[in-house]
């Protein structure tokens, strides 16, 4: 087997819905981009709130991924 490198790279995203829903969008959009997705790490979740209402759930992750030949 050769050997495999690979990198990581970071994504915010953000959803009116939830955390989920949030990581699902930002991996959405990093598939569009990226190849060879491997995994992903969540780093940060946070959550904006006005008029005391969450109005957003925000995220902060790594995707790592394998670097072509």
């Amino acid at each position: 087997m050769a050997a495999r490198v690979a990198r990581v790279t970071e994504i915010i995203a953000a959803s009116p819905k939830s955390f989920e829903d949030a990581v699902s969008q930002g991996f959405k959009r990093a598939t569009k981009t990226l190849r060879g997705i491997t995994g992903m790490k969540i780093i940060e979740q946070r959550i904006a709130v006005e008029n005391n209402k969450i109005i957003e759930y925000r995220i902060r992750m790594e995707v790592i991924f394998v670097l072509e030949s």
